[in-house]
């Protein structure tokens, strides 16, 4: 009985530490990953794609052709694949009340999360007009690339631009 009890324990060990580093990720508090290269469909002069990326969230990301919003992404990429669990988004141009409403904001967006086989999931996401840090699940193993596109915006209107002040991903490194 020890033999046959042995023998199993000597094959199931090169899987016990895939289950176990599962359990970390489940269970472990996830870390800031942060993405090494960021594009946008277009930027205006002066809020490239990188100001969403930067850690700070008083300065913003704003497209230059669209006064709706509609149509325009933010890209990102990582280094290394990561397993992503969450997404932080402060919209608009600061998370300051006094200066969150001097663009418009992002009302709905699609993410596009890239693992690195290829494989694209796609998840949409409301966001509420507020000023201050928004925190989504957004889950995605293996994930080399993000693509967030606006579907709809708050306050759009002529010579407003769709802003978004930060994006942070928390997960993993595989």
């Amino acid at each position: 009985m020890l033999l046959l009890l042995a023998v199993g324990i000597w094959f199931a060990l090169p899987h016990l530490s895939g289950l176990l580093g599962l359990a970390k990720e489940e269970t472990g508090a996830p870390e800031a990953v942060v993405p090494s290269a960021f594009r946008s469909s277009s930027a205006v002069s002066g809020h490239p794609a990188a100001a969403a990326f930067d850690g700070f969230n008083n300065r913003y990301w704003a497209p230059r052709e669209s006064d709706d919003g509609r149509g325009e992404y933010l890209e990102c990429s990582f280094t290394e694949p990561v397993r992503l669990l969450k997404m932080v988004v402060f919209s608009g141009t600061s998370a300051r009340k006094d200066e969150f409403l001097t663009q418009a904001r992002p009302a709905r967006i699609t993410v596009v999360l890239t693992s690195k086989d290829g494989k694209e999931t796609r998840r949409t996401i409301r966001l509420a007009d507020q000023a201050g840090q928004q925190t989504f699940d957004v889950r995605g193993s293996d994930t080399v690339g993000v693509r967030l596109a606006v579907e709809s915006a708050y306050g759009t209107g002529k010579g407003r631009r769709v802003a978004v002040a930060e994006v942070e991903f928390f997960g993993h490194r595989t």
